[in-house]
């Protein structure tokens, strides 16, 4: 299970989320038609900015494997971010 915990001077929230929502989410943001709504939603916004930028297609074959192993580090930090506002930021899992 993955814990995310955001910590600021309003609002402490910590999130569990288990390997399974990871892996359904993974199944829908690597699915062809989320991929072309995201290209197509982005398409007018990066041609205002002048931005030249397309989103890779996500290989849903190479990202469950890395899921899977995730599952042998328990425990492991991922990610500290502290902010100068005080604002705290750490995933782990």
């Amino acid at each position: 299970m993955m814990h995310i915990k955001v910590k600021s001077k309003d609002i402490r929230l910590s999130l569990p989320i288990p390997y399974i929502i990871l892996n359904v989410a993974i199944s829908l943001v690597s699915s062809k038609f989320i991929q072309q709504h995201v290209n197509k939603w982005t398409k007018e916004s990066f041609e205002r900015k002048k931005i030249d930028v397309a989103f890779p297609q996500l290989d849903i074959d190479l990202l469950k494997p890395i899921i899977k192993e995730l599952k042998h580090y328990k425990g492991m930090v991922l990610v500290d971010v502290k902010a100068k506002d005080g604002t705290e930021v750490k995933v782990k899992l």
